[in-house]
This record gives C-alpha cells, sequence and structure tokens, in this order.
C-alpha cells in the first residue's frame, strides 16, 4: 500500500507540472513579438543584381518562452525577396521557439527583375508573424533602378547617355583610336576592383545642374563616403584629348591616373569644375604628363592628395587641395597634400627615374591640410625643374624652407584658409577667410567663373581655390 501511495503521488505531481507548463506556454503564446524595425528598406539596387544583406531582430521581451506558430514571406517564392530565418535558408517555417528574454534574427535580400523602364522602381512585400490566432507583419520595401551592364569589356568609339545609369564589373577598356564621351546627368558606377582604362580618349561633358558622376556600385547611406570601392579611372601613356568637365569621382582607390611608368609617351587631360574626393590612395596620380586643370576640389585622401611626379608639363588654376581628416581615415596620413618631383623610385628593386619637369605653374590654388607642412618639392638635377607658385596659399609651416624663394609669387604660408566645413566636403570659404578677394586679377580673367558657375570679378576681388564668395549685401 505504501508503494502505491507514493506512485500515485508521484504521476499526480507530473500531471500537476504538466498542465501547469501548458498553460504557461499557452499563455505566452498570446503575448506579441517586437521587432528591432518595423520596416527593412533597401536603398536603391540595381535590377537583377542582389542587394547587401540586411537583419531584422525579432524579439520576445517576456520572462516565457513564445512559440511562433508560423514565419513567412508573404509573397512566397514569387516575391522579390529571399529570407534566412534562424539560420535555415527559407521563406515559411512553422513552429519557431523563443526562449524567454531572448530573440532571433531574419536576414533579407532582394533582387528585382529587369523591366526596362527608365525611372525608378518599388518592390514591396512583408514578413508575417502568427502567433495562434494573432498576426502581426514588418514590412519590406526595395527601390530599384534598371542599367546597362559593362562587363570587362573593349569599348568602340561610343557615347553613354543619363538614359539609364552604367554599371561596370572587372573594367571597361577604351583602345587607341576610340573614343568614349559621356553626356551630362550620366551616372557611372563601379563594382569592387572595377575600373574605366583609357588608351584612346575620354570626352566627359557634364554641366553645373547635371554633372557627371563617377562612383561605388553600394548605394547605402553608409557608403556615400567610403573611400576604396572601386579602382579608379586611369589614362594610359599614348592617351590624348581627353577632357573631364563638371564630373565628380569619388570613393575609388585612385581617383584619376594620368599615365604610367612605360619609357616612350605621355597622356594629357584638361580638367575642369570637378570634384575628386575620398580616395584610399592618391586623388590624382601623375607620371611625366600633360595636366590643365581650372576650378576643381580634389579633397579628403588616405595618402596622396596630387602627385606629379617624373616631370611632365602640369598647369592648376582655381584649384582647392585640400586633406583633412576624416571618420574613414584614422590614424592620419604622414604624407603632404602635394608632391611636386621630376623624379621616381621603384620600391621594389630601388631603379630612379629621372623626367622632365618643363613646368609647373599653381595659380590662385589653396594646398592645405592639417599637417604641418603640406606641400613636398623634391628634385634631381640630372632632370629640368620648373615651377612656380602664384598668389596661392600653402599650409606650410614658418619652418619650412623654400627651395627657391623666387618661384613662390605673393605666398600666403601657415594660414587657415577657414573653409565651412573641411572635413564635411564644404570647401566654400567662410566670410572671414584671408582667401577671399586676394587672386591674380589676369588669372582671373581667363577662367571668370567657378566651380558652380558664380562670378569670379562682380567683387573686390577673386577669392583663391575653387570657390567664390560673394557676400550679400546689406
Amino acid at each position: 500500500m505504501k508503494s502505491l501511495f507514493v506512485t500515485s503521488v508521484v504521476i499526480l505531481a507530473f500531471l500537476l507540472v504538466c498542465s501547469c507548463q501548458k498553460e504557461h506556454e499557452s499563455d505566452s503564446n498570446g503575448k506579441l513579438l517586437s521587432f528591432s524595425t518595423d520596416t527593412v528598406a533597401f536603398d536603391t539596387i540595381f535590377t537583377s543584381i542582389g542587394s547587401p544583406t540586411k537583419n531584422l531582430r525579432v524579439y520576445n521581451s517576456t520572462n516565457d518562452r513564445i512559440i511562433v506558430s508560423s514565419i513567412r514571406l508573404a509573397g512566397g517564392e514569387n516575391s522579390g525577396f529571399r529570407l534566412n530565418i534562424n539560420g535555415e535558408a527559407t521563406n515559411e517555417i512553422s513552429n519557431v521557439e523563443i526562449p524567454a528574454r531572448d530573440s532571433i534574427f531574419i536576414f533579407v535580400e532582394a533582387t528585382l527583375n529587369r523591366l526596362g523602364v527608365h525611372q525608378i522602381m518599388v518592390a514591396e512585400d512583408s514578413i508575417l508573424f502568427k502567433l495562434n490566432s494573432k498576426e502581426q507583419k514588418v514590412r519590406l520595401v526595395a527601390w530599384g533602378q534598371d542599367f546597362k551592364l559593362i562587363r570587362s569589356e573593349m569599348i568602340k568609339t561610343t557615347t553613354w547617355t543619363k538614359e539609364k545609369p552604367y554599371l561596370i564589373y572587372g573594367y571597361a577598356y577604351v583602345d587607341s583610336c576610340q573614343k568614349l564621351s559621356i553626356d551630362p546627368g550620366c551616372n557611372i558606377y563601379f563594382h569592387k576592383n572595377a575600373g574605366l582604362f583609357i588608351k584612346g580618349s575620354l570626352v566627359v561633358k557634364g554641366t553645373t545642374a547635371d554633372p557627371v558622376v563617377f562612383k561605388g556600385d553600394r548605394l547605402e547611406t553608409g557608403y556615400a563616403n567610403l573611400p576604396d570601392q572601386w579602382h579608379g579611372i586611369t589614362l594610359l601613356s599614348g592617351s590624348h584629348n581627353n577632357i573631364i568637365d563638371h564630373s565628380i569621382i569619388k570613393n575609388a582607390n585612385i581617383g584619376l591616373q594620368v599615365g604610367n611608368i612605360e619609357k616612350e609617351g605621355y597622356a594629357s587631360v584638361t580638367l575642369s569644375n570637378t570634384r575628386i574626393e575620398n580616395m584610399s590612395w592618391s586623388g590624382i596620380w601623375a607620371m611625366k604628363s600633360k595636366i590643365l586643370a581650372y576650378n576643381c576640389v580634389i579633397a579628403n585622401i588616405g595618402y596622396y592628395n596630387t602627385a606629379l611626379l617624373l616631370g611632365g608639363d602640369y598647369q592648376f588654376y582655381h584649384t582647392t587641395f585640400a586633406n583633412y581628416n576624416t571618420d574613414y581615415f584614422k590614424p592620419f596620413r604622414n604624407t603632404e597634400t602635394l608632391t611636386l618631383s621630376n623624379y621616381l623610385v621603384n620600391s621594389t628593386n630601388g631603379t630612379k627615374y629621372v623626367g622632365e619637369l618643363t613646368q609647373a605653374v599653381f595659380g590662385n590654388c589653396i594646398i592645405s591640410g592639417m599637417n604641418p607642412d603640406e606641400l613636398k618639392i623634391s628634385m634631381d638635377r640630372q632632370g629640368k625643374s620648373n615651377y612656380l607658385f602664384d598668389h596661392c596659399l600653402i599650409q606650410i609651416s614658418d619652418t619650412f624652407k623654400l627651395p627657391n624663394p623666387d618661384r613662390f609669387v605673393s605666398l600666403q604660408r601657415n594660414i587657415n584658409p577657414r573653409f565651412i566645413n573641411p572635413q564635411r566636403g564644404i570647401f566654400e570659404l567662410d566670410t572671414l577667410s584671408v582667401a577671399k578677394d586676394v587672386g591674380k586679377e589676369a588669372i582671373a580673367k581667363i577662367y571668370p567663373t567657378d566651380l558652380k558657375g558664380v562670378d569670379r570679378n562682380s567683387d573686390a576681388g577673386a577669392d583663391l581655390g575653387a570657390f567664390e564668395r560673394i557676400e550679400k549685401k546689406k
């Protein structure tokens, strides 16, 4: 009898525990989930190209475990979205347990079909969460853009228009005797490590209202100013008649390389009204080549803002060379903003190549940054070294020894140019800037409008750099 009594007590206790547990789970299943966001949104993505992965976190903030009856993508297999639910690649799953005070992750990707339309398209769907009779949902939305794909192609003479953006995978190569023309408002996007290589000629004709934009293909907000997203634009030796006007080149490794180390030939380009910004290595990297530049901003580069090497023929007018610390360059560089040299040493074997610097003229320019000395001039006596800084503001310390003082005319040194916000890429001058109204008049008459189309000759004098500040009349 004693044994039977003990057994009965154990069975009764077991039934009571099970009953309490079932009731506990039933109560917890009636409680709602919470989410890290109510909408998973994708910035503009390219049609037929998979998006980056985004995540949604699903929380159980109660003290009880929750059994979610089902989690599914409302659009099913026909949706433009794909899910990975709690580690399983599926668009629908049943009976998902979320422990008390815990959470699960859902990863979301989007791929939109190409529809042949020019406008931005929108795709929408939702993730449905069912807990017994209650249902919750999280919205999914993606904006898509159709495009023209260039995948490691040789480009014959053609014109790219703004009808659709261009997306380059690998490279686009313009061979000798071929010309690539790019119309105003055209956007060219580059996948990781992709680049544009010119052996023939490149003619970029943007406008103030419709610049031509070269940038990486990651369009999320966090990539807006991130360097090293693509290779850059390279004008190979032998490439001539290149024109880049009203353009924005950003977020590459080298923004614009002009020429290469081949003994024969050189490259040439006219560069105007253009911004080259947020490069990991160099904004302009030129070797024994020819550049005429005006109304340009080369700014916030990881190492060499502008390096003019192995000699060449360079003219820069009303150009702002500026290197300031940003969130993407830490620790900060130990290189100068502008490097000017008639030679180059091969870092691999130590071979020294010497060229002829026939001229390097900088007129009405600003050369600035956060280092004490932002100018480096290195010349080999075996080569020609002809350079001139005419009416320029240069960040060099009072102890910086000018290699040849006669080559610096109306120099302002070791003075803050007072940009509005250089770390954020705003290089217009503050009202108290010493660079206002002190430019050489003869240069300003040759280039009478600034990067934004403002008349330089409409006030007391031309400002240094790419932007003219016109004070409002009281």
